[in-house]
């Protein structure tokens, strides 16, 4: 008898052994077969596609501290060069020192010189390069810019510097179509449309009268274009608008950036502004401070340089 219970006792530790690690297994599998929980933050740190490339468009400005028209021009393009090169990662830099510094110390906002950009993709294992100038001609800052990222050209296994704004006739006549497009609005009698651009002692200086030479050839008679810091002066532009025979002038930045000199220079309120020295002429004035970067036909503009720069 009493081995018959010794019996039933082994028998029934047995088969609970037997039923735990049954239940223990099935609990194993059951987890394994369920999917993983999303983890929003693995979800949220995939880089998009282009940013996850070891190839990079550098887009190099002079820059502005005016927020807004930073974005809306510089932002502007940028957006539309990654918009047109999703492959390619696109990064800002500034070739003005005081404006990278101003940004820093009143904002916060860090933007990297040409030399810290060159160095952060030398770190970051970048492999291929297009840099990108957003300058509208080929002066001293573009000088600058093709002297400072040269000596990184072996560093890369391809490296490319992109053309200005305007490098070619054709480049002329698209800028010419797209302005005057852009502003046919103030294209009315009597009215006198008015471009500062900035001017330069480089010999691109001559940019800005083959510009004129370009709007009078595509019979855009009423279009003008003066400097700040050269030639054509303001004094030339208002002698010439006079001799038009307008009574209204429209101003408007030649320039990728409506800035400082826009903000300023052509629009402020000081007695040898653009703007109040056609007031005192007599002139009926209206201000649009709209810089290039802003219209769609230049960002497309600079978009096809970049283009042909990666297809070269």
């Amino acid at each position: 008898m009493k081995k018959q219970i010794k019996r039933l006792l082994s028998l029934a530790i047995v088969l609970s052994l037997f039923l735990t690690m049954m239940t223990g297994c099935s609990s194993t599998d059951s987890k394994e077969a369920s999917p993983p929980a999303e983890n929003p933050k693995d979800s949220s740190a995939e880089t998009p596609a282009g940013n996850s490339s070891d190839k990079v468009l550098l887009v190099v400005s002079f820059g502005t501290s005016y927020n807004d028209n930073r974005e809306l021009s510089i932002g502007g393009v940028e957006n539309a060069l990654q918009k047109a090169y999703p492959d390619y990662e696109v990064r800002r830099a500034f070739t003005s020192q005081i404006i990278i510094d101003k940004l820093k110390e009143r904002d916060n906002i860090e933007i990297d010189n040409v030399t810290e950009a060159m160095d952060r993709l030398v770190a970051d294992g970048i492999k291929e390069v297009v840099i990108q100038p957003t300058h509208v001609m080929s002066g001293y800052e573009y000088d600058d810019v093709v002297n400072e990222v040269n000596p990184y050209k072996d560093k890369f296994e391809s490296f490319k510097i992109g053309k200005t704004l305007l490098s070619s006739d054709a480049d002329y006549k698209e800028a010419i179509s797209v302005v005057t497009e852009e502003t046919k609005s103030y294209d009315t009698e009597g009215t006198a449309i008015i471009f500062m651009g900035h001017g330069t002692e480089h010999e691109a200086n001559s940019t800005y009268a083959k510009l004129q030479q370009f709007f009078t050839d595509a019979g855009h008679s009423n279009y003008f274009i003066g400097t700040v810091e050269a030639t054509p002066s303001l004094d030339d532009i208002v002698a010439l608008v006079k001799e038009s025979g307008a009574k209204k002038v429209v101003l408007l930045p030649f320039m990728i950036v409506a800035g400082d000199h826009a903000n300023n220079d052509m629009a402020g309120d000081e007695d040898d502004s653009w703007k109040s020295t056609f007031e005192a002429e007599g002139f009926e004035t209206e201000i649009v401070l709209k810089g290039l970067g802003q219209y769609e036909g230049i960002q497309n503009l600079i978009v096809k340089h970049a283009g042909e720069t990666i297809a070269e």
